[in-house]
């Protein structure tokens, strides 16, 4: 990608006090803003089915939060907290990481990192005792060990660990969050960040999209802390994305390539996985062989001629029937941002994000100039911003 997309261009300015520090009371009781044909209504979240097409199809990013922040104290009285950030050994797929019962490596952040020169460090909470030795100090890997051995890594952080709320959230995690900073539908342990247009949705609001008739189905991408990590180059496109790892089921597939569908990604993690699933299907049709990795520029190499959806799936789906698999777990680094052409998303529920950054861009690029338009009502209507703030619905 040549072009220069300065990213001062996609910047505002965000009063602290517009910052949800807090979630609401209830989830669905949250603002919607609805962004359609270049019309902005304003509306609460439960009234979500109002404004679908009855031919949409939902997609939900099923990931959980797991309690990704360890926090240590040496005999000194130090605070030394890890952050987990992802998996090394015995295997990089979180799926088989969070069920292990024996050692397991992590590459991490470390605070206070100065103070911790060696040896083992202990949590003890209740009948678990974690202990962590330091691998590699200059890339960060930690090996854990716990006992009783019997119970699972999953098992051991959500007993000892702590919800790993957004930076900008500056207060004490409480027992709430462990909770509110999880969707409701939450499955598949892996994600150090919530899917956060996800924490609105309710039973009820699930009961009204079923009642209208609108599908609903799950995908998984294991949200990094690399979501929170800002676009300090003045040229947005030389930004080094992060990377996350993405789970599609067979289901997925059949039910994107079905006729006449309105694309709905719940969330930015949901739409991100939906469009990486279009670039699998084109590396597939140039090389049956292709790992399902989807990097950062993918999408910008000069093409000559680029499939269609149903085409780009079908391949993909002809891979999953030729090796009799359900589901398939890639990794996808792709940086949607203005200029990109949307292949699979019709439609995006998301929250309002922060200035200047890679769901900013994305945002952007989705329904073009009048991100603006949309971010000033929002402010103008106070809405409330960033993880537990409020709504929107984009159909451009």
């Amino acid at each position: 990608m040549n072009q220069s997309i300065p990213i001062k261009e996609y910047t505002y300015t965000l009063p602290e006090e517009r910052i949800a520090h807090f979630p609401l009371e209830k989830r669905d009781e949250s603002k919607l803003l609805v962004y359609q044909n270049k019309t902005i209504t304003h509306t609460k979240f439960n009234s979500l089915t109002d404004y679908l097409p009855e031919n949409a199809t939902l997609f939900f990013n099923n990931t959980r939060v797991i309690q990704a922040r360890l926090l240590f104290r040496k005999d000194t009285g130090a605070g030394i907290e890890i952050f987990l950030l992802q998996p090394e050994y015995p295997s990089p797929l979180l799926a088989e990481v969070m069920q292990t019962t024996e050692t397991c490596r992590w590459r991490c952040t470390i605070g206070n990192l100065k103070r911790w020169k060696e040896g083992e460090l202990i949590i003890q909470a209740g009948d678990i005792k974690l202990s962590a030795r330091l691998v590699n100090r200059d890339a960060g890997i930690v090996e854990l060990n716990w006992t009783p051995k019997q119970k699972s890594f999953s098992e051991v952080v959500t007993q000892v660990g702590l919800t790993p709320l957004p930076p900008y959230i500056k207060r004490n995690v409480d027992k709430e969050d462990e909770v509110r900073y999880q969707t409701i539908y939450s499955t598949a342990n892996g994600a150090v960040a919530a899917p956060t247009a996800g924490l609105h949705f309710t039973d009820n609001v699930l009961k009204a999209l079923q009642h209208k008739g609108i599908k609903t189905d799950f995908l998984t991408l294991h949200v990094s802390a690399g979501t929170f990590q800002p676009v300090k180059t003045e040229n947005a496109t030389d930004h080094v994305m992060h990377q996350e790892q993405i789970v599609i089921t067979k289901k997925n597939i059949d039910f994107l390539l079905e006729n006449d569908r309105f694309i709905t990604a719940a969330g930015t993690t949901s739409m991100r996985t939906l469009e990486s699933l279009y670039w699998f299907g084109v590396k597939l049709l140039h090389n049956p062989q292709a790992d399902f990795i989807i990097e950062q520029r993918d999408p910008y190499k000069p093409y000559k001629n680029l499939p269609d959806k149903t085409e780009a799936l079908s391949a993909v789906r002809q891979l999953m029937e030729s090796t009799k698999a359900t589901t398939l777990t890639g990794h996808t680094s792709i940086f949607i941002l203005p200029g990109y052409t949307f292949r699979v998303c019709n439609g995006l529920i998301t929250n309002f994000h922060l200035p200047g950054s890679t769901l900013m861009l994305l945002v952007a690029a989705f329904v073009g100039h009048d991100w603006k338009k949309i971010y000033d009502e929002a402010l103008v209507n106070q809405y409330r911003f960033l993880s537990y703030g409020d709504s929107s619905l984009l159909m451009p």
